[in-house]
């Protein structure tokens, strides 16, 4: 109880001082305008250069070393020492942090009295002449200062920072402001979206954009997030996949294309998940599974070397080698994990006294295959730590893929696992439709059965795309915010969503 109460008193304490620095700060904010100063009035600042410009350009100049180079820097004010007639302050921009130094005697009294009543977090902008200190730090020597914009809010304080993790993703702003590490993140995330687009560019893939508002609910198990439109008084989905639009377009003869889609699920949110969340999706025609886990596999390794500069990545405290990858089929993996072959099982019955014997949760509808699904999960997943093709998955788990001939119980399917997590899935395209069809009706009468309330539809029009003839097509689906969080180590999609989704504070 005692430190409870120690807790919430500093919690209090706390909110005191900020009330207390948004208050003066508001005060400072009325003496400029009423000065005829009002920083947020200012449009635009001549910036020239970055901090890291500098710090690259001047990297060998010796200490006490003056210039002759000016430039004009804007960014926040994250440090400063007033020192009388001198100071020193960090501005931090873009780029990273630099060392400024104030005179009196050569900005002016009034510009250096305006300096000193200036607060840690406000926006400025600085010309001054480059040199490097007696201590060895490069630094800008003001000739110009100039406030943009007040700060009105004080920053966490400089030793502690903003650690609190819940707050770090509902404040990412003041994150970012905080930790450098954390825009390092992000703008990794931008430098794999663009080897991605690279690399699909150069196999011949053309980037497409499809309907995100869909006009019904599909059959699939994720569910979707629903609204209305009013013009056209009707019930619509945000879309769950990118699948059926890219499949039409290889009807359409456009034989190459993906997309970088943003995905919408209702549905249960963990450190793997996030509401809504980035999918590249790509279908190839006139190929199959096999291929796919050759352009997997050539796009994970040249994306790791672009980005990261090595195939060995570090993740979650493993060494992860994107050079060699494991295939299995998921009847190897089962059996080589759990000791049952399923080989072996002849009817739905014997696979559900397996997976009693096995302490195996049943599916819904517990078929063979659905069964062999849940075995994977339950003894197979979390042994996938390096890369790892897992291929042949059951009919009953796969709607939308090609059966194999001559085993028409299994289909062209794999995912592909890292860290024991699915990374990708892919499949060699179920181009009947009158399978398809069938495989659509089940799957929502399924759906009903479970829940008469659902909504879901068959998908006709599609039907009716495979009817005028969808070729030998490949098809590929991966999710972007696991390989960002792969490739910058990071645990959660949080870590590298700017703005994820979470639940508004009363």
């Amino acid at each position: 109880m005692a430190e409870e109460i120690r807790s919430n008193t500093a919690e209090a304490v706390e909110e005191v001082n900020i009330a207390d620095v948004f208050r003066v700060r508001r005060e400072k904010l009325a003496a400029l305008r009423e000065a005829g100063c009002d920083p947020f009035e200012i449009t635009k600042y001549p910036q020239d250069t970055y901090s890291a410009e500098i710090k690259e350009r001047f990297a060998d100049l010796p200490a006490e070393a003056e210039t002759e180079v000016e430039v004009c820097l804007a960014g926040r004010m994250m440090t400063r020492r007033i020192m009388g007639k001198a100071s020193f302050a960090h501005l931090r921009d873009d780029k990273g942090d630099i060392q400024i130094y104030v005179r009196r005697d050569v900005i002016g009294e009034e510009a250096y009295a305006g300096f000193k009543k200036m607060d840690i977090g406000d926006i400025i902008g600085v010309k001054g002449i480059v040199f490097r200190t007696k201590m060895g730090e490069l630094s800008v020597r003001c000739t110009e200062l100039l406030l943009l914009a007040k700060s009105l809010l004080p920053l966490p304080e400089k030793f502690h920072g903003l650690k609190d993790q819940e707050m770090r993703y509902r404040q990412r702003y003041v994150d970012l402001i905080m930790n450098p590490e954390v825009k390092d993140t992000f703008v990794k995330r931008s430098m794999i979206l663009r080897e991605l687009r690279a690399f699909l560019d150069s196999k011949g893939f053309l980037e497409v954009d499809t309907p995100i508002l869909t006009p019904f609910e599909i059959g699939a198990s994720a569910r979707p997030f629903l609204t209305h439109h009013n013009t056209l008084d009707m019930d619509m989905v945000l879309r769950i996949e990118t699948e059926l639009y890219l499949k039409r377009l290889i009807v359409g003869g456009m034989d190459r294309v993906y997309e970088v889609g943003r995905i919408f699920r209702n549905e249960g949110m963990d450190p793997k998940h996030n509401p809504e969340f980035t999918s590249i999706e790509l279908y190839q025609a006139y190929t199959d599974y096999h291929a796919l886990m050759d352009l997997v596999e050539e796009m994970m390794r040249t994306v790791a070397e672009k980005v990261c500069g090595s195939l060995v990545i570090p993740y979650c405290g493993h060494q992860i080698d994107l050079g060699h990858w494991e295939r299995m089929t998921m009847l190897e993996a089962v059996k080589k994990y759990s000791g049952v072959d399923f080989d072996q099982i002849a009817t739905d019955e014997e696979a559900i006294a397996a997976a009693k014997a096995h302490h195996v949760e049943l599916p819904e509808v517990p078929t063979k295959g659905a069964i062999l699904a849940e075995f994977f999960d339950a003894f197979v997943e979390d042994k996938l730590i390096q890369p790892t093709f897992i291929y042949d998955y059951p009919v009953e788990i796969s709607p939308l893929a090609k059966r194999k001939p001559g085993n028409p119980a299994f289909t062209e399917r794999f995912e592909y696992f890292i860290n024991a997590t699915e990374f990708g899935n892919a499949f060699s395209e179920l181009n009947d439709p009158i399978d398809q069809k069938e495989r659509f009706e089940r799957q929502v009468a399924e759906r009903k059965a479970l829940d008469p309330n659902c909504r879901a539809q068959v998908d006709y029009d599609y039907v009716t795309a495979l009817e005028y003839g969808l070729p030998p097509t490949g098809g590929l689906g991966f999710g972007i915010d696991r390989l960002v969080m792969l490739l910058t180590d990071s645990p959660s999609i949080r870590d590298v969503l700017l703005f994820p989704t979470m639940k508004p504070i009363d």
